[in-house]
């Protein structure tokens, strides 16, 4: 982590003297996760128009307008400053093609992409796993649907918190920026969020960590 941590400051100097090479490596070191975190969150009905990587795209190419601003003058780690132009970006996306029912419902409500059902079924394998012991393996398929029925249950903040540390594998420190949070209450908010989804599965749920 330190090493990397090191290459991004060096590349980040570099980009600040005016090196296009730095400004690109430091932008594709990142496009995977920037995919990842746009395409568990696409609407089916989004994706039938655009890919996850044009949406990525377009995110990257307006971070390249902003980054002499940003380099002057840096509030957040780089890459938290890359995911918010992305998810910004996804956002525009989705209020721009769905239909106009749900716009306008948007005029009115706060309203933040949630996983699909492809990102959905991802994370109930992954979560289901963790609740299972080797001599449950059997009852495997049986979880995995209380898994998906619960989830389905939760908040969308608490099936937020858990698609940022499952699927998108973000770092405690990384999601307390994001969240504008401590490091402290996101342990705490990923803690309360299993334990929500524990009792809404039942016995079936104690494994879950």
């Amino acid at each position: 982590m330190a090493e990397t941590e090191s290459s991004e400051r060096d590349l980040l100097q570099r980009a600040a003297a005016g090196d296009s090479r730095a400004v690109a490596e430091l932008l594709e070191r990142y496009r995977g996760r920037l995919r990842r975190m746009v395409a568990i969150r696409l609407d089916k009905r989004v994706a039938a128009r655009m890919d996850a990587s044009d949406i990525v795209q377009d995110a990257l190419s307006s971070a390249v307008a902003r980054l002499p601003q940003y380099l002057a003058d840096p509030q957040l780690p780089f890459y938290p400053w890359l995911r918010r132009i992305a998810w910004d970006r996804l956002l525009r996306v989705h209020r721009d093609h769905i239909d106009a029912d749900k716009r306008s419902v948007l005029k009115e409500h706060a309203w933040r992409p949630d996983l699909n059902d492809q990102s959905m079924s991802e994370l109930v394998l992954q979560l289901a796993q963790d609740s299972l012991d080797p001599s449950q393996k059997a009852m495997e398929a049986e979880t995995q649907s209380r898994v998906r029925t619960a989830l389905g249950m939760l908040k969308p903040a608490d099936r937020e918190i858990l698609a940022m540390r499952h699927l998108e594998r973000m770092s405690v420190e990384e999601i307390a920026i994001e969240l504008c949070i401590t490091p402290t209450a996101v342990t705490s908010r990923h803690f309360r969020a299993l334990v929500r989804l524990r009792k809404l599965m039942g016995d079936s749920g104690k494994g879950l960590s």
